[in-house]
């Protein structure tokens, strides 16, 4: 039936153009499932960043984070992904996003719930999953939220997998309240900027006190993951927690200038102690996070 099926109705696999071998909902061939790229090695305990060297030649007091969790830490406890934004994955992630293959996101949440279940152990056992809203504009060009789509596929997985853990969807939580140019291809301080003030917590009685997973479907430069996490405490969350479906991974680095080192809180006058590193990220496509 599959080879008369294939033959009356031939289909290609959307992320490799390979002949589809049987009939699906989904357009996209065993083989490319099984190649999306892990994200593996020594991470910042904090963002999830790459790190430089192993973990275990870091000092005691660097506790494992990059240099930039360690000049201006995130208002997140940790933010964890299932791989890196390359090949497959970011192939993956634009044809949900633009080309609207809609039932990609199933496959795709099931990626997202073991990303999420890496924080099982450590995450309180009662969260609130809070995808990472588009703007009303945003909404209606693209019909649809990927981040909650994400969302709502990576809980069914997770019902069944960690039953105990008190997940519950809270998709009206935040807001964006102003539309923002699109991260791709700004610098860190730009990105920042871009997102400074964005995003509202529309009841704050229903997240003070509360303990929030934030989900997105990309993290880049995590301005914003920074820029959402700060709008929750400050409307009175006790933690924020974050998991994306992909990390896109540091190119090189750059030695900090004034205007950089402000990016990350760092006063341009700081002395030269203060003067490290940081990230430049492969943000090809359209990364949001």
């Amino acid at each position: 039936m599959d080879f008369l099926s294939c033959a009356l109705l031939p289909a290609s696999c959307t992320l490799c153009g390979s002949p589809l071998p049987q009939l699906s909902t989904v357009p996209i061939c065993a083989v490319c499932w099984l190649e999306f790229p892990l994200q593996t090695g020594p991470a910042c305990a904090r963002c999830g960043d790459t790190l430089d060297i192993p973990v275990s030649v870091l000092s005691p007091a660097s506790d494992s984070f990059c240099r930039a969790c360690r000049l201006a830490p995130p208002p997140f406890v940790r933010a964890v992904a299932y791989g890196l934004y390359q090949g497959r994955m970011k192939a993956a992630v634009h044809a949900l996003k633009y080309d609207r293959l809609h039932l990609a996101a199933r496959g795709l949440g099931r990626m997202l719930a073991q990303a999420i279940a890496k924080l099982a152990a450590e995450a309180p056992a009662e969260m609130l999953v809070v995808p990472v809203p588009l703007h009303r504009s945003k909404h209606t060009e693209r019909g649809f939220n990927q981040a909650r789509s994400l969302a709502e596929q990576a809980l069914g997985f997770l019902r069944k997998s960690h039953p105990a853990w008190r997940l519950t969807l809270a998709s009206s939580t935040l807001t964006r309240q102003r539309a923002t140019e699109s991260q791709a291809g700004l610098t860190t301080r730009q990105r920042r900027l871009n997102v400074r003030g964005a995003f509202s917590v529309s009841d704050p009685a229903a997240v003070a006190g509360k303990d929030i997973l934030l989900i997105d479907d990309i993290l880049t430069t995590g301005a914003t993951a920074r820029a959402a996490a700060q709008a929750l405490v400050r409307a009175g969350a006790a933690s924020v927690w974050v998991a994306t479906l992909a990390r896109a991974r540091r190119a090189n680095e750059f030695a900090l200038g004034a205007n950089a080192m402000e990016s990350f809180g760092i006063p341009g006058n700081a002395p030269a102690a203060a003067i490290q590193q940081a990230s430049i990220y492969s943000s090809q496509g359209q990364p949001s996070f």
